[in-house]
């Protein structure tokens, strides 16, 4: 039989779809992968087995009977454990968390994917309550990268990019609220969407930073993260962020060709602190786009000094009772700095939200000038797992807060981005961000979409 664990979902669900192979054989071979590769790349917490059999029969049995499936019919899909899962306890990458009763039902957006016909194979490896960017956790292990065990897949979303990367599952769903989706998208070397703010509900996770957080896909081609938005969009009431309408579709929009579309580059901040392999990707991209000139995101160094002081406040509020009273069951890298987070004054909050709406105004007068901006995602291809330092601009750096240069301003003001993978000649991949207007998803879709065609983007299966 065909191994479909390589196959992207859009072709997944149309093979099901055109009878061509049942969903019940699709999910036995993710499954089957996950037994074999797990061990290893650490990227499933909890595998829900029975749950997946149980809706690939459902499918199989409604095409039998001669009903329409739907855009996401059979397709493997697995979440970040900070979603809920009916039945599973909401880890969120913790050890406190596992006191918590098992979630009594799914989150909005899990609700949602299977409603389009997805198929929900588990919970995905994290780092601690989100506040990583290295998919290393001291709980459940360190997501390793499937094209290099030795190396990291990034974070806080890491079982989300390992799963995906390793073949594993076709589309998962991460967090994103400095750049989660965004850094294991690029060291993995797949695409990654991270909507607008309040683009797609956040009902029924476990909040991270409340006015920074977003939840978006990672897949292994463009239409997929198009066919996933587009099958999670919509107003939710229990997310008051997401609760002002509806987005359009982007499946519609999701064509490949650049005709009528402005592309230039995020010069100044974004040129500097990387290495050569980051700047050589956006180099790459924006010939292939026809990229015209460049524009300044203003202060963008404070943009991301003031995203890591709100991070710092709201997270250290957010479990200042979990670290009075459990401060030995956190992981002592992510405790010590929701500690220091409690200790800053709070008039800096209050400063760091009024420079947000600064930077914000200005920030949308470039989209003025243009439609879409490319900035590296990554200011490196992945580290080794365990790797504390890296050289950037001459400047020795911690790894961990450090991964997030090029993708905290962005995400701080709530731009949608989609990250697609360059692949050197030898060696990992690296991500190139792809920013749009707030709302304009389908701009940056098409985009990656068409470098897709083309040959210069693309997901590689890991050996």
């Amino acid at each position: 039989m065909k191994d479909w664990t390589a196959e992207p979902a859009f072709r997944i669900a149309a093979a099901i779809r055109a009878g061509e192979v049942s969903a019940r054989a699709v999910a036995e071979q993710h499954l089957a992968a996950i037994a074999q590769r797990n061990d290893t790349l650490r990227a499933f917490t909890d595998i829900t087995t029975e749950r997946a059999l149980a809706k690939a029969d459902a499918l199989d049995a409604a095409r039998t009977q001669g009903q329409a499936l739907p855009s996401l019919a059979g397709v493997p899909v697995a979440v970040k454990n900070l979603f809920d899962v009916a039945g599973l306890v909401t880890r969120a990458g913790s050890k406190i968390n596992r006191d918590h009763a098992p979630a009594s039902q799914d989150a909005t957006l899990i609700t949602r994917l299977e409603a389009a016909g997805a198929v929900l194979l588990g919970a995905l490896n994290m780092g601690e309550y989100a506040y990583d960017f290295t998919g290393r956790n001291a709980h459940d292990g360190h997501s390793r990268n499937p094209h290099d065990t030795a190396r990291m897949t990034g974070g806080s979303s890491g079982g989300s990019g390992g799963a995906v990367a390793g073949g594993l599952a076709a589309i998962t769903l991460g967090s994103d609220t400095n750049g989660s989706i965004r850094v294991p998208a690029s060291l993995c070397g797949i695409f990654g969407l991270k909507p607008s703010y309040g683009g797609l509900s956040r009902a029924g996770t476990f909040p991270f930073i409340a006015s920074l957080d977003h939840l978006g896909p990672l897949a292994r081609s463009v239409m997929d993260l198009a066919l996933a938005y587009d099958a999670m969009r919509g107003a939710d009431p229990l997310d008051p962020v997401c609760a002002r309408g509806t987005a359009e579709p982007v499946t519609p929009s999701v064509e490949p060709g650049l005709k009528g579309l402005r592309v230039t580059r995020a010069g100044g901040y974004f040129t500097r602190m990387g290495e050569a392999e980051a700047f050589a990707a956006v180099d790459l991209i924006a010939r292939a786009l026809g990229a015209k000139g460049s524009v300044e995101f203003p202060e963008a160094h404070r943009a991301r000094a003031a995203a890591f002081t709100i991070t710092m406040i709201e997270g250290s509020s957010l479990h200042r009772d979990r670290i009075r009273t459990r401060p030995q069951d956190f992981d002592p890298e992510v405790r010590d700095r929701l500690i220091a987070g409690a200790m800053l004054p709070a008039d800096w909050y209050v400063k760091a939200q009024k420079f947000r709406r600064w930077f914000q105004t200005e920030a949308l007068k470039l989209f003025t000038q243009t439609d879409l901006i490319l900035a590296p995602a990554t200011p490196t291809s992945a580290p080794l797992v365990d790797q504390q330092d890296f050289v950037l601009d001459g400047q020795t750096l911690p790894v961990r807060p450090n991964l997030g240069i090029f993708t905290q301003p962005i995400s701080f003001i709530g731009l949608p981005v989609v990250t697609v993978p360059v692949w050197p000649e030898q060696g990992m991949p690296i991500g190139v961000q792809i920013i749009a207007a707030p709302g304009k998803e389908a701009l940056a879709l098409r985009a990656a979409h068409w470098l897709e065609s083309q040959g210069i983007v693309h997901a590689k299966p890991a050996k």
